[in-house]
């Protein structure tokens, strides 16, 4: 078995959602950055914590996993969110741009459908705030069949903390890995 992806998520992960008073953990620092698509004078405000990113690096250089962004900010996670939190270009699972209403268009994470065919059989921890628990028994399923998988699950308002990371890498330790050629992670993914 191949080293599991490290499957990351930022909205409600690395940008918290503000509270019912519009607050954001005291943590994250305020940034304007302008997505693909949006115009200069239009920029998204997002706050990110540069502790999330130096936790990351060390996981990353423990090479129990190959990290890659799945995430609805596609190529800008890595042109813009990882280098507000000084991680090096990742690869992307590229995401279509679907037109839904909600972020469970059939009772699961509208993602989950792209990442199982992006995946295949590989093995997988993915950390994103919003699956339900026909996400889970998905992963469970996965892993049953010998596809190993781990969702984790960070509350929306406060964001990615160091057990997350810590379970992540705990998990991974366990699994019987044998590195792949080319460890980049960029199995059909994007290196912007």
């Amino acid at each position: 078995m191949r080293l599991p992806y490290l499957l990351l998520d930022i909205d409600g992960v690395l940008i918290p959602f503000p509270d019912d008073h519009g607050n954001t953990p005291a943590t994250h620092a305020r940034h304007d950055v302008v997505p693909t698509g949006r115009h200069a004078d239009d920029p998204v405000t997002v706050w990110l914590n540069a502790a999330d990113g130096l936790m990351l690096m060390d996981v990353i250089r423990t090479g129990l996993v190959t990290p890659v962004w799945c995430t609805s900010w596609r190529q800008d996670a890595t042109t813009l969110i990882g280098p507000l939190l000084s991680l090096s270009p990742l690869p992307y699972v590229d995401l279509p741009r679907t037109k839904i209403t909600t972020s469970h268009p059939h009772g699961y994470l509208w993602k989950r459908d792209h990442v199982d065919a992006w995946l295949g059989d590989e093995p997988a921890v993915w950390i994103d705030d919003d699956f339900t628990n026909l996400d889970h028994a998905w992963a469970a399923e996965r892993t049953a069949r010998g596809a190993a998988t781990l969702l984790l699950q960070p509350d929306p308002y406060v964001g990615l903390r160091a057990e997350h990371l810590g379970e992540a890498l705990e998990w991974a330790g366990q699994l019987p890995v044998t590195p792949a050629c080319g460890s980049d992670g960029s199995r059909g993914a994007e290196a912007a």
